[in-house]
């Protein structure tokens, strides 16, 4: 069974369709991609499935049941870390165990259990301030995998690191996916990221955004850096650029 469906979403605002007729399917374990630039309603979406927002139409599943307008349901990594500067990273990863009514002392031996799998050992009793940007998206990762180890919506969650930090947080991200398992279904505008990452793609395009292409990325993981000037790497990326202008 399919973790994670949507049915024909729809949705609007002020009389001007933004996403029309969205249907994708998450599969456990699996790393999806919805690729495509900026304004096409892609965010959106995902305020949908997080059940933040309503849509006009369609519907929202997870394994099977219908959570359509239902908050709280999946795990939702925004853009920005949002960790709080006055908690301690230990501590702002408790979070949603704590929010779940968990004692704290049982949270936070809980949570830390993780800290090594996820390339944070050592930052417990540290602050957000003091870590760099590519740590600081490390244990934004691991609060979301606690706020639900079924499925997870990133949004961009790289967008902010320049392009050295991202490379090897893609790498790292690759690694802990094949550990962790958890079904992810992600943003990005970012080409190379899509490829480099994704089981699949689909292809957002047009006014309002629709599903113009899905692309099964066929290459076995983790996908190490020789990939990205391989001949096969480069067939994918022109085809969705094709798409992308079609």
């Amino acid at each position: 069974m399919d973790k994670l469906v949507t049915q024909n979403i729809s949705k609007g605002f002020g009389g001007k369709s933004v996403i029309e007729d969205i249907s994708v399917t998450l599969r456990a374990g699996e790393l999806v991609c919805l690729l495509g630039v900026s304004g096409v309603g892609k965010t959106t979406l995902f305020n949908i499935i997080s059940g933040i927002m309503k849509p006009d139409s369609g519907a929202v599943l997870l394994n099977g049941s219908d959570i359509t307008g239902k908050a709280g349901e999946i795990s939702y990594m925004q853009q920005k870390d949002l960790l709080m500067p006055y908690r301690t990273i230990l501590d702002n990863v408790c979070l949603p165990l704590l929010i779940r009514g968990e004692r704290k002392a049982r949270a936070r031996e809980e949570a830390g259990q993780y800290f090594e799998q996820f390339g944070l050992a050592g930052t417990q009793k540290l602050y957000p301030h003091e870590l760099s940007g590519g740590m600081r998206q490390r244990a934004a990762l691991l609060r979301t995998y606690l706020f639900s180890h079924e499925v997870a919506l990133l949004d961009e969650p790289f967008s902010a690191l320049d392009a050295i930090t991202k490379a090897s947080i893609h790498q790292w991200f690759l690694d802990v996916m094949q550990t962790i398992h958890l079904a992810t279904l992600f943003i990005t505008h970012d080409i190379d990221e899509a490829i480099v990452l994704s089981d699949r793609i689909y292809i957002l395009n047009g006014s309002p955004g629709k599903i113009t292409a899905e692309i099964a990325v066929a290459s076995p993981k983790p996908r190490r850096e020789e990939f990205l000037v391989s001949q096969e790497f480069m067939d994918y990326k022109r085809r969705i650029l094709e798409l992308l202008k079609s």
